[in-house]
């Protein structure tokens, strides 16, 4: 199978939101030009698991214009626009991706993206990655037997020559796989470039997510009582711009460090157990499982709003809303009303998936052009690197970032300094004090 997408006949309306986004990803687009003329990526089959959206897709088509052959699986159930999957599947890319998969067609969709025996893997939450090396070590649970028979073989894990990872919980996943003594290959995580997460993660997660919740529900956020769960980069971009519209801001942590700086950011901060009682909107960003769960749900006003930001819908634990509802119906597109036995609504937003993705588009294109164009120039790194990375789990090297971040300012039409002779013999010198 070359590929499996919605509806082909989308294309034309795929090609043209990709042509959007290319407007606004002038770093990518850059790359993409060199990459045309060096051809660094020749003779390289690449297995994807990543959103399949318009900025996706300008990623994927500057790996090809490298010489790569590209496998593409969603890295989530409800991500995929269908119209972009089916335009890249017309440009000959192995898509295998739409919108509203079971768990067992996404994990077909993986299978049939290792399939193609990749050189390089790239994830977005480390299902690819994690699905390999389970096929490899002969685990056995639904997912991989699902993904396996799909693949119709285990692929050559030796092949592989690296793999990038995208998301704070990919790289959790990837990083106890390496203290475990399982990882097989090296990774680059592109989460840790630095105009990575402080761009990313900040602004894109903190736009889009807000994004999500409003064309989900047309709620006003000003004068709501909105409480994030985390506070790290997405938590931190998620909660200035609620404040910035005007709601007033809840945040719960469970990481003293991150609860002083939000203290000081001018946040209140208490416990899930006391926000739950006076939040109109909950927002998790965490990472983590069952952060809003039964006790939480009970103490929740009527007519409260649930969204989830982080990568699995873990976060919002649904088991228990079911456990305590009589009824739920979808009042509207990616609206779940749950109806409590005590008498509450209870409003669930995308299934608990990511808001960002699954009721809107995901991040903006200008800040993806920073995270995409990363991930390209770490997949070159890794192919001409082959061979002296051990399998561990390496940050961006520090001159793709800068470069990345100097071509964005370019772009802007930015100048910054730089420094002199002096004042670089200053920095490096010990000798100069008082």
């Amino acid at each position: 199978m070359e590929y499996k997408v919605k509806d082909l006949s989308l294309a034309k309306r795929g090609r043209l939101e990709i042509e959007w986004a290319e407007m606004r990803m002038p770093v990518l687009m850059k790359i993409r030009k060199r990459f045309e003329k060096e051809k660094p990526l020749k003779g390289i089959t690449i297995a994807a698991c990543l959103h399949v959206t318009k900025e996706t897709a300008v990623l994927v088509r500057t790996l090809v214009a490298g010489g790569a052959e590209v496998a593409l699986a969603p890295s989530n159930p409800l991500s995929t626009q269908d119209s972009v999957a089916a335009a890249l599947a017309e440009e000959g890319i192995h898509v295998f991706a739409w919108r509203g998969m079971t768990t067992e067609e996404y994990y077909e969709a993986i299978g049939h993206a290792l399939s193609y025996d990749p050189d390089i893997t790239m994830d977005d939450g480390a299902d690819m990655i994690t699905t390999l090396h389970e096929m490899h070590r002969g685990v056995k649970n639904k997912n991989v037997e699902v993904a396996l028979k799909t693949a119709g073989h285990i692929p050559d894990i030796h092949k592989v020559r690296g793999g990038t990872e995208e998301t704070t919980t990919g790289v959790t996943r990837i990083k106890a796989m390496e203290r475990d003594g399982i990882l097989m290959y090296p990774v680059i995580a592109v989460n840790n470039a630095y105009t990575k997460y402080l761009f990313d993660n900040r602004y894109g997660t903190g736009q889009s997510t807000i994004d999500g919740i409003l064309r989900s529900t047309n709620v006003l956020l000003a004068g709501k009582v909105a409480v994030v769960a985390g506070y790290g980069w997405c938590g931190r971009g998620i909660a200035l711009r609620l404040k910035g519209m005007g709601a007033r801001v809840i945040i719960t942590e469970v990481n003293p460090l991150r609860a002083l700086e939000a203290v000081m950011d001018g946040f209140e901060v208490m416990p899930m157990k006391e926000a739950a009682k006076i939040g109109d909107i909950f927002i998790t960003a965490t990472g983590n499982i069952k952060v809003i769960r039964k006790e939480h749900f009970e103490l929740m006003k009527d007519g409260a709003i649930l969204a989830n930001a982080g990568h699995f819908n873990v976060e919002v634990w649904i088991p228990d809303l079911e456990s305590l509802s009589v009824s739920k119906r979808e009042i509207r597109p990616n609206v779940t009303e749950y109806r409590l036995k005590s008498g509450k609504r209870l409003y669930l937003l995308a299934e608990g998936r990511l808001v960002n993705l699954a009721a809107a588009e995901g991040h903006p294109s200008e800040v993806m052009d920073l995270s995409f164009s990363n991930q390209a120039l770490s997949v070159e790194y890794l192919v001409k690197n082959r061979g002296k990375l051990e399998p561990k789990v390496y940050n961006v090297p520090k001159e793709i970032d800068e470069e990345v971040a100097r071509l964005k300012l370019e772009s802007m039409g930015v100048k910054i300094d730089t420094l002199t002779e002096e004042q670089k013999e200053y920095l490096e010198s010990w000798t100069l004090g008082t």
